[in-house]
Parts: structure tokens; C-alpha cells; sequence
């Protein structure tokens, strides 16, 4: 009897006591208490708060001016307010369905051709065993991403040119050089195409990453079972990427709008602008071009309200789909 007191004893005392201060309790601490004993690390949260509050939300007064008849000599706050005006100006004006409809077009078009093409990347560099190559193709299909844009559109400019390599190459079968530039029909393809060279490498990353994760032995198990390398991506690879593409689908769906303004400026000619104008373009040119400054922000407000629609949207879909994988 006296032996089994002491080991309660031993046991209540111990590390692993459901008291014990280093033990598992069953008391679920206050989130006061937690605070206290970990404060320095919601210390080091303040300067990305304080980041994201000063250059993200104190700004969001400025889109204000969306619904005032802005004046820069009366300032924001002696500005009249107009309410809803200039969002029925833009909705009503000639040029609405054009621009609304080429902007989104461009991205769907983009999001459809060029969302799988880094998964696609991520498979096929997985594939290769030796690492010395691997790192080469990597760098590669890396090294795109680091140009400018100004550079990107300026080779574009060059090669597509009526006299450019890539003209030359086509009179061979052709009798006269196509002018791609200037062609409304072009400009998509050529957005597109050019969008998919710079960027799926670099997007190819986080799928490189989460495919490294895959245990070796499941590959060996499938092979000897004799699956082929088709059925290894599909039951094997793809499974590991489905909570990954889930999230960065839902994020490229929330941002289908919000489409690159510079390339897209740098690509326009004033033939091709039936297909070339999108709603940042036009934002840019009617805000510092014209100055039009309420105006532009009712746009681009409108714009941002579109994508956090399509976001919301986006998830409540992916989540339904995907058993629960969603962003939120």
C-alpha cells in the first residue's frame, strides 16, 4: 500500500502530470494567460500590421472621392458629395460593355490557357531524376521572370514587326508580312502567349515544393504494381497538388479583373484598341491622363467590388467541390 502512494506521488509530481506547468493540462488556458507567456512573438506581428495598416487601409479613405465631385483645390473632405453619379456615368457610357467585356475576356482566356500550364511544368520537371539537370532546366524556365516588362514588350515589338524574324520566317510561305501588332485579333493570343513564357516557370515553384513531398516508396510501391507513368501523376502527384491548385485557383479567380495594367498599356497601338482596352488602361488614362480623378476611382472601385465577389464566389465553389478545401 505504501509503495502504490508513492508512485502517485512520483506520477502526480512528474513532467508528464495533467498539472504539471510543462505537461499537457486539461485546462485550456485564457487567452490572456497565453499572451503573457508569449508575447514577444505577437511583438514580432506589429511591424507587418503596422506595414499593411499604413500603405493598405489608411489609403482605402482616399476611395472616398468615388462618390464626391472631387476638386484637388477643395481636397477631399470640401468636395461635393454626388453619391452614386459616377458609377452610373460609367455604367451607362458607350464604352462600358467594350471595355468591361475585353477585360474580361483577357482574363478568363489567361486564367483557362495559362493556369495549368506551371502544373504541367512541376510534373514534368519532377520527373527527372538527376538533380545537376533539373537545376538547369529550372534556371532556364526561371530566368524569364526577372525581365521587365518594358524589355518583354520591346522583344515582342521586335519579333512581330513587319520586318522582324518572325515575318521573315513566315514569307517564306506567305506572300505578304502579317501585321500582328496592329491586328485587334492578335492582341489576345499575343498577351497571352507572351504572359505564359515569362511567368509559368516562375509559378511552377510552389508546385515544385509540394511534390517533394511525395514519398518516394509510393512511386516504387505503384511501379512494381505496374502502373504506368500516367497512372503515378494522376493517383500519386496530382492528389498531393489538390490543396495547393484549390487555393491559388481561388486566388486567381478573385483577381480575374485586376489584370496587368503595364504590359498591357506598352502593348496598345491605335489599331489593336478595340481588344487592347481593359478597365486599367482606361482608369489610367481617364484618372492621369485626363484628370479625372473621381471618375477613375468609381472605375477602379468598381473593379475591386468584382473581384471580391468573384472571390467569395470562387471559394464557396472550390469548397463544395473539393470537400472542404477552400482558402476560408
Amino acid at each position: 500500500m505504501e509503495k502504490t502512494n508513492r508512485n502517485e506521488i512520483a506520477i502526480k509530481n512528474s513532467k508528464f502530470s495533467p498539472t504539471s506547468e510543462t505537461g499537457v493540462s486539461n485546462k485550456k488556458e485564457s487567452f490572456l494567460q497565453y499572451f503573457k507567456k508569449n508575447y514577444i512573438l505577437y511583438l514580432f506581428l506589429v511591424p507587418a500590421l503596422a506595414i499593411v495598416f499604413i500603405f493598405k487601409y489608411i489609403p482605402m479613405y482616399g476611395a472616398t472621392i468615388a462618390f464626391k465631385d472631387f476638386s484637388p483645390v477643395r481636397g477631399i473632405l470640401g468636395s461635393e458629395w454626388v453619391g452614386f453619379k459616377h458609377f452610373q456615368d460609367f455604367l451607362t457610357s458607350p464604352n462600358f460593355l467594350s471595355i468591361f467585356s475585353n477585360t474580361l475576356k483577357l482574363s478568363f482566356f489567361e486564367l483557362l490557357i495559362g493556369f495549368p500550364v506551371p502544373i504541367i511544368l512541376a510534373l514534368m520537371l519532377n520527373q527527372i531524376r538527376r538533380a545537376a539537370i533539373k537545376k538547369n532546366i529550372q534556371l532556364f524556365l526561371y530566368a524569364p521572370n526577372f525581365i521587365s516588362v518594358v524589355i518583354v514588350t520591346g522583344m515582342i515589338f521586335i519579333l512581330l514587326s513587319p520586318t522582324g524574324p518572325i515575318n521573315a520566317i513566315l514569307q517564306i510561305f506567305t506572300d505578304k508580312p502579317i501585321s500582328f501588332m496592329t491586328d485587334p485579333d492578335m492582341f489576345r493570343s499575343i498577351y497571352i502567349a507572351s504572359g505564359i513564357w515569362q511567368g509559368a516557370g516562375w509559378s511552377s515553384i510552389i508546385y515544385v515544393a509540394a511534390l517533394a513531398n511525395v514519398d518516394p516508396q509510393l512511386h516504387d510501391a505503384a511501379t512494381i504494381d505496374g502502373a504506368s507513368l500516367l497512372q503515378r501523376i494522376i493517383h500519386i502527384d496530382l492528389p498531393t497538388l489538390k490543396p495547393v491548385i484549390s487555393v491559388l485557383l481561388i486566388l486567381a479567380v478573385g483577381g480575374i479583373m485586376s489584370i496587368g495594367f503595364e504590359k498591357a498599356y506598352l502593348l496598345q497601338t491605335d489599331l489593336n484598341l478595340p481588344t487592347s482596352e481593359i478597365l486599367p488602361t482606361y482608369v489610367y488614362k481617364r484618372g492621369l491622363q485626363m484628370g479625372d480623378y473621381a471618375y477613375s476611382t468609381a472605375v477602379g472601385l468598381f473593379n475591386s467590388v468584382i473581384n471580391v465577389l468573384l472571390l467569395i464566389f470562387a471559394n464557396s465553389v472550390v469548397k463544395r467541390l473539393s470537400e472542404g478545401e477552400s482558402l476560408y
